[in-house]
């Protein structure tokens, strides 16, 4: 068997640059939306899905229109919910609990925040679902999530993959409890 192909495109650019925004609902910008849309030229896809916040939904929408496919909204593809510190540029964080994440995040959650484990399991419950040639618009947390849970990488091999606004991962996904997959591409 062949597997799944899988596209995860992370949003393009917003209007909250330089904040942490996870369950924040920053508006993309026009060019934001252009860049994904783009970049998704000329993919085979049978689906189109994307996180429920409006950076992800509306490029979805218009990739999806491109496609003549319908959009569809999940939630469990929203990024990290980084609680306290959502919404806020990085230099309105307290740098030492800030590091603390960055470099432990499993560890050190963001206050009143999502856990590292929290998102994989969310993303994993996500990707369980996905039959058939698919498309995912999401967020860069989402997108690693899915690598953590598809390719066992840990937290610190997934910063070391650059996912730049509207980045285009591919991956080949088998079918089986757990799912595995594999990177076929990478577009910055």
């Amino acid at each position: 068997m062949s597997g799944i192909v899988l596209h995860l495109l992370r949003h393009g650019l917003t209007e909250a640059e330089g904040r942490l925004i996870g369950r924040t609902d920053a508006q993309p910008l026009a060019e934001g939306v252009d860049a994904c849309v783009a970049r998704t030229a000329g993919l085979a896809v049978e689906a189109v899905i994307s996180s429920d916040r409006a950076r992800s939904a509306i490029p979805a929408q218009q990739i999806a229109a491109a496609m003549s496919l319908e959009a569809g909204e999940d939630a469990r593809w929203r990024e990290l919910d980084f609680g306290a510190w959502d919404g806020l540029a990085f230099d309105a964080i307290d740098a030492e609990a800030l590091a603390a994440f960055q470099a432990d995040p499993a560890r050190y959650a963001p206050p009143g925040g999502e856990s590292w484990p929290a998102l994989v399991a969310r993303v994993g419950d996500a990707l369980a679902t996905i039959d058939r040639p698919t498309l995912v618009v999401t967020h860069g947390g989402a997108m690693r999530a899915a690598l953590a849970s598809l390719c066992a990488l840990d937290f610190p091999q997934l910063w070391n993959i650059a996912l730049p606004h509207a980045a285009l991962l591919s991956l080949r996904v088998w079918p089986g409890t757990p799912r595995v997959g594999q990177i076929i591409g990478l577009v910055t």
